[in-house]
This record gives structure tokens, C-alpha cells and sequence, in this order.
């Protein structure tokens, strides 16, 4: 549903609007922003940076509002298809309760004392595809599913070795041996819960969108911290790296489809029902706009492996089929690492990545953070200035001068003097 079928139906003085066929239910969930952005201003430096009638300002939590980490954040809605932003964001502390069974009938739920609870942290952007719906469900239920997959497996992640079986029971003589023949540790039940929790979040939005009617997925990307060590999960082609003053480590990769490409688009051609008129089968270098009717570009279908050219028609405008996706977690454990003062985890949807390099961005931290090393603010300030660095201004710290034409969400996670121990408090 586009901003200017909201103007149409809702502003004063418009037509009445003609009679319509019954449209699908509503969003199984109202759009809004991050719960951390509440209150927040945009930042007058991008606001005011330019006159162009499409710049949109950059946004921030409020001064004051302290994210896990004193992590930084900020974002722009900057794509020409809509005024409401595709990507969304979800951060917070994780507590992880143990399950304790009693000899009742009724199996209760007991709660350790506080300082035996395992806690981590839990940082997550979604960029949505076909509209906002599947990214807003991801952000307010990826975290729930994951807590659950960890408490399932708590019990094996605290041991020295996770055993074979929960019960405390050896079942059988050789269990140890082949536990550790396959040298299955602590943070494999953490990188087994992610996975879970991706696929038990994936159910759900697919069923939440069917009984909406409504159509569309996103990416996720997720930063988790639990015993010391930092996990990173991708679904899609948003990245995180690290960033050291002598190293950028990637810390997930893009997934596109290409060796399943024609599988795929094949599947497309003999059943176009599963693209419910939303997408279109064919792929393209980039995606198309408006500008491109017409005109002769680049593509290919399911039978081919080179390229040729067609011309654009208003079909080819949909959303794009073939896109990045898969699944990558990644363990960093930061006892090894020893963070120094400076070293980051910058996390972006592909609005940023489509116009900066991790090399580009790492230049971008290291020119920036020695200089701010009072300012408490200065991850925020961070992740704006990143932001800036994709709108094509004169000033831009690039000055390269390319913009960006999608949304674009940027975490900056500092990593000197957090995470240390067991548990992150």
C-alpha cells in the first residue's frame, strides 16, 4: 500500500475514492519505528545538509537513551518507493532462565537466583522486502524464539562439555566418547540455537503473513553476546565487520543465490502462482525503477547463464525474485580477541554496503573515534556520520559523492571492557 493511496484516501478535499474489490486484512502488525528511537529528533547536521526535496534526515536514539554496550545507532529512510522505512531494528539484554522439573504433574517454570542467571546481549537488523510486515514480525519475535532455543539447551552450555543427554543420565558407556569425538562445544549449542531461531521465526512470519494476506520477507542480521564470546548471524546481504586499528575481519557474508539461480527462476516459470503478482522471475544487475520503462537493459531468465538485453516493462519493475539469502553464524571469542580502546562492530543493512566498502567504512572509524574519545556520545555520532557518508554531499568524509537509494540502519557495538566472563552484565 504506497504513501500516495494513503494521500488519496485520507487527505482533505481529495475524490471520493471509486468503489474496490475486497483487499486483503490488514499488516498482522502496525507499523512504527525501533522502541529505542521513541522520542528521538533527526540529526540537524544531515537535516539541514542539503535542500534536495527527497533528503529525509538521519535519526537517533535521544541523548540520554543508552542502548547494550553504549552501542550506537542510526538510520535513514532514503528509498524514492515509500516514506515508510523497510528496514527495522531490535536491541536489548537477553536473560536466560534454566527449565527445573518437580515431581508434580505440573512442570513449572522455576527461576535461578539472579546471579546464576546466564545473560547476554542482543543487537538484529531486518531489511524488509515487498514492504515493512516480515521485518516488523522479525524484530519483535526473532529475539523471543531465540531466548527459547537457549533455554531449551541452557543446561548443556554451562557444563564443561555439553553431554550427550539433559537428563544426567548416561544412556549409554560410549556417549562421552562420541561427544567428543565430534568435538561438539558450548558455543555449537548457542550457534544451533541461532539457526533454530531463524527457522522458528521464519514459520512464523510466514504464517502471520498468510493469514493476513499479506506478502513479503526480509533479511536478518543478529549480534549476540553470551559467555564471552560474540555470535554473528546473517540471512541475507546486510554485513557486519570488525573493525581493529590494523585489521577489518568480515564477520558474515552476503548470501546470493547464484548456484540455485535458475532452479529457482525455473520454478518461478512453471508455477508463476508462488510469485502471487508481487515479484518478478527475472534478474537484473540492479533493480529497476521507474526511469528504466522503456528502455533496454541487461538480463536473464531461468534458461540461460549468459546475459542479454530486453526492454523494460512495467512487470519487470517488481520486486526482484533472485536475491541475496542463506544463513552464516559466526563465534568470535573475545577473551582472545582482547578488544583495545577503538575496536568496533559496525553493522549495516546494504543501503551502506552498496555504496561504502569495509575498507572504506574501517577508514571512516579510525579517522573518527581517536578524536571523540570523550564524547559519550560518540558511537551514535558514529553510525550518523556513516549514514551521511551515502547521501552524495560535497562535504561527505568520502567525497565521493555516491548515494545511496535504499534505506539504510547502522549499528556501531564498542568491544573495549565488554563481554568479559561467563556472563555480561
Amino acid at each position: 500500500m504506497s504513501a500516495n493511496w494513503f494521500r488519496r484516501r485520507f487527505l482533505p478535499g481529495g475524490p471520493l475514492p471509486a468503489p474496490r474489490p475486497p483487499r486483503p486484512r490488514a499488516s498482522p502488525v502496525p507499523y512504527r519505528r525501533p522502541r529505542f528511537l521513541r522520542g528521538s529528533g533527526s540529526s540537524s547536521s544531515t537535516a539541514d545538509a542539503s535542500c534536495r526535496p527527497d533528503a529525509r534526515p538521519v535519526r537517533s536514539p535521544v541523548r540520554g537513551r543508552a542502548l547494550p554496550w553504549n552501542a550506537g545507532y542510526a538510520e535513514i529512510i532514503n528509498a524514492e518507493k515509500s516514506e515508510f522505512n523497510e528496514d527495522q531494528a531490535a536491541c536489548g539484554k537477553l536473560c536466560i532462565r534454566r527449565f527445573e522439573f518437580g515431581v508434580e504433574e505440573d512442570q513449572e517454570r522455576l527461576t535461578l537466583c539472579p546471579e546464576e542467571f546466564l545473560t547476554g546481549h542482543y543487537w538484529a537488523l531486518f531489511d524488509g522486502h515487498g514492504g515493512p510486515a516480515a521485518a516488523i514480525l522479525a524484530a519483535n519475535t526473532l529475539h523471543s524464539c531465540l531466548r527459547r532455543q537457549l533455554e531449551a539447551v541452557v543446561e548443556g552450555m554451562v557444563a564443561t562439555q555439553p553431554p550427550m543427554h539433559l537428563s544426567g543420565h548416561c544412556i549409554r558407556p560410549s556417549d562421552p566418547q562420541f561427544v567428543e569425538e565430534k568435538g561438539i562445544r558450548a558455543e555449537d549449542l548457542v550457534v544451533g540455537a541461532l539457526e533454530s531461531a531463524f527457522q522458528e521465526c521464519d514459520e512464523v512470519i510466514g504464517r502471520e503473513l498468510e493469514a493476513s494476506g499479506q506478502v513479503g520477507g526480509c533479511t536478518a542480521l543478529v549480534a549476540v553476546t553470551l559467555q564471552g564470546k560474540l555470535y554473528v548471524a546473517n540471512a541475507g546481504d546486510s554485513r557486519a565487520i570488525l573493525v581493529r586499528r590494523d585489521e577489518v575481519r568480515p564477520l558474515s557474508s552476503e548470501f546470493t543465490p547464484e548456484t540455485e539461480r535458475q532452479r529457482i527462476q525455473q520454478l518461478a516459470f512453471l508455477y508463476p502462482e508462488l510469485l502471487a503478482g508481487e515479484f518478478t522471475r527475472l534478474e537484473f544487475p540492479r533493480r529497476l525503477k521507474g526511469d528504466d520503462l522503456g528502455q533496454k537493459v541487461l538480463f536473464r531468465d531461468h534458461h540461460m547463464s549468459g546475459w542479454s538485453y530486453k526492454c523494460v516493462e512495467q512487470s519487470d519493475l517488481k520486486y526482484p525474485l533472485i536475491h541475496g539469502q542463506g544463513r552464516q553464524v559466526t563465534v568470535l571469542d573475545m577473551d582472545q580477541l582482547e578488544p583495545q580502546e577503538e575496536d568496533v562492530v559496525v553493522m549495516a543493512t546494504d543501503g551502506l554496503w552498496d555504496v561504502l566498502s569495509s575498507e572504506q567504512v574501517a577508514r571512516l572509524v579510525r579517522s573518527f573515534l581517536p578524536g571523540n574519545r570523550e564524547d559519550p556520545h560518540r558511537f551514535s555520532e558514529l553510525a550518523q556520520m556513516l549514514i551521511h557518508s551515502t547521501q552524495g554531499k560535497d562535504d561527505s568524509p568520502t567525497q565521493e559523492g555516491q548515494v545511496s537509494y535504499d534505506d539504510v540502519s547502522v549499528f556501531v557495538i564498542p568491544l573495549h571492557n565488554q563481554g568479559q566472563g561467563r556472563s555480561s552484565h
